[in-house]
């Protein structure tokens, strides 16, 4: 499932995200959602989250 939809998203989700640094290499960090950090509903490059290691990101899959 996309990332770039926020309704897709919710806290506890099992998701794929790139991080700022790693933009360039697409190289994705897997994780579970504790917050949200995009208010808008649709952002292309994928709606940002903290995961509850802390790592912030943007989202490039929904795991299911």
């Amino acid at each position: 499932m996309s990332g770039t939809e926020r309704k897709n998203i919710k806290a506890g989700s099992r998701v794929k995200v790139v991080q700022k640094q790693h933009q360039g290499t697409g190289q994705l960090t897997e994780g579970v959602v504790k917050d949200l950090l995009t208010n808008s509903a649709i952002h292309h490059r994928g709606i940002k989250v903290r995961l509850e290691n802390g790592t912030v990101g943007r989202v490039q899959e929904v795991i299911r």
